[in-house]
């Protein structure tokens, strides 16, 4: 009922959002389309539908933002962990992934909620590369669907009151955990087969993303997207132990290892020491498909804020929306402002990262 009369609420408040949004739906193959968001275009009755269509579906992922309140209501008490994907969510969807910039403020807002709950982003890309985008050292950062874990060197406590540290190798570097270890030299000789097969369709691209390969095709025109399916597809086939992931305008080959975002999430709540815990609010936000692994951990567990990006209905395991990453950092900035204003907060910060509110 809550959900319900949000949404009405919503439309009476005028918070329907634009109807030419970038409409991207998760397909088993490339015949996937996008229809880019345009300005110009005239009011039409598939306008008016839409609208409604995103209206209808809020009912059941109502907006993050205005559940806010309710949302911190149900986290009193709580230690909340924040994981965040990357590409569609701290920075928008681009054509060249090389340039998925995130802006200066959403990199503030990222830095002030780390401040004061363990943050983690869990990207399909290489870690290095996330990285080197979010420019951060006080968060945790897993690549490659979560298979490149590495934590920042600082000390934790677990749920029994001792303190442990956040490890370090022999050398003083940052430990990392990576289950794909042994699929490497495999993923480097799919990297080469993939780069020499497509080499000659326009606008395909690949992306070596350390434990994990990507085909990007946002560029490629549709009359080709049979083609380089059947190349890709062609090159797996010699590898058995591989598999084909989809995402926005996107071929992902990843080792068939029983590892996603969602293990990321739990081996992240596992080494905080708060894997068992009844306390703990998992906050997750992303906008792929593989977001919805998480989704299904936190839903499973059942306690956490599942939360998805997306500007137009789709089938989703999250409880609530956000509209684009301009509605994320517009939470993120909320949630830290929350934390400052709340007494119980500081003494959350104090459990979880050791340190004084």
């Amino acid at each position: 009922m809550f959900k319900r009369n949000l949404a009405k609420f919503n439309q009476a408040m005028g918070f329907q959002r634009s109807s030419y949004w970038q409409k991207v739906q998760p397909g088993s193959d490339l015949s996937t389309k996008e229809t880019a968001p345009n300005s110009s275009h005239p009011v039409t009755n598939e306008a008016v539908s839409d609208d409604a269509d995103y209206s209808s579906w809020m009912v059941d992922h109502p907006s993050a933002l205005t559940s806010f309140d309710q949302m911190m209501k149900d986290a009193k008490g709580k230690k909340i962990v924040v994981f965040l994907d990357y590409d569609g969510t701290l920075s928008p969807i681009v054509n060249d992934p090389d340039r998925a910039f995130m802006s200066d403020e959403m990199r503030a807002a990222v830095r002030e909620v780390a401040k004061y709950f363990p943050t983690a982003i869990i990207s399909g890309r290489s870690r290095d590369k996330v990285k080197g985008f979010v420019q951060l050292n006080n968060i945790y950062y897993a690549g490659s669907h979560g298979m490149d874990i590495m934590a920042p060197p600082r000390p934790a406590r677990s749920s029994d009151g001792k303190y442990h540290t956040v490890s370090l190798d022999r050398k003083g570097n940052d430990a990392v955990f990576q289950p794909a270890q042994k699929f490497l030299p495999a993923i480097q000789k799919i990297l080469k087969e993939l780069e020499e097969a497509i080499m000659k369709i326009p606008g395909a691209r690949v992306e070596n993303n350390r434990f994990c390969a990507s085909v990007h095709f946002r560029q490629v025109r549709e009359e080709d997207y049979g083609t380089l399916e059947e190349k890709v597809k062609s090159i797996l086939k010699h590898y058995p132990d591989f598999r084909l992931g989809w995402g926005k305008k996107v071929m992902e080959i990843r080792p068939s290892i029983e590892w996603d975002k969602g293990n990321a999430l739990e081996y992240l709540l596992d080494t905080l020491g708060l894997g068992n815990c009844t306390d703990v609010l998992p906050l997750y936000i992303g906008d792929d498909i593989t977001d919805e692994d998480a989704f299904k951990v936190i839903q499973k567990r059942g306690q956490g804020c599942p939360i998805v990006v997306t500007s137009s209905p789709k089938d989703t395991k999250a409880s609530y929306s956000l509209y684009e990453p301009s509605e994320v950092l517009t939470f993120l900035l909320r949630l830290a402002r929350w934390r400052k204003s709340s007494s119980s907060s500081r003494s959350v910060l104090s459990q979880v990262w050791g340190v004084s509110g």
